[in-house]
């Protein structure tokens, strides 16, 4: 059972969501909507051949835009009487690509959480995991604002 804000502490880990998986639709959608239609990511014929991963690969923004997304498979939120808003991201990196077709999941834990004058501030450490692979896709500070 995914447990509400409001009851996590500092440390808490919310556990790992299910895995999704990154297809060239996906990746192709993800172009359309950004207008970044480099071909590392959406040609595939070039990228077989140009490429050093031989196939296309994800946006590394398209991970992070799947975060909210896949968060709400971690907590419970009561939306009438809850709003929970994206606030930013104090750091974001990518140490390693997501391939077309590999398949992800985010670990998260609660690292701080603050009052402001506005609501409650969380602060997770986030991670992107590919299936089959040591490295992360992804690391990051997300920053959630509960607003009651």
């Amino acid at each position: 059972m995914a447990k509400t804000l409001t009851e996590l502490n500092e440390g808490d880990s919310l556990g790992v969501t299910q895995w999704v998986k990154i297809d060239q639709p996906m990746i192709n959608a993800f172009a359309d909507a950004t207008g970044d239609h480099q071909w590392i990511h959406v040609d595939e014929a070039r990228c077989a051949t140009q490429s050093p991963f031989k196939m296309p690969i994800a946006h590394g923004l398209l991970s992070t835009s799947l975060m909210p997304k896949v968060f709400y498979e971690l907590i419970s939120l009561d939306s009438t009487k809850q709003t929970l808003l994206n606030y930013g991201m104090d750091t974001l990196r990518f140490l390693e690509p997501v391939r077309v077709n590999d398949r992800i999941r985010y670990h998260v834990a609660l690292e701080a959480k603050e009052q402001k004058q506005s609501g409650v501030l969380y602060r997770f450490n986030c991670q992107v995991e590919i299936d089959g692979r040591e490295k992360p896709a992804m690391v990051g500070k997300f920053l959630m604002l509960l607003v009651s």
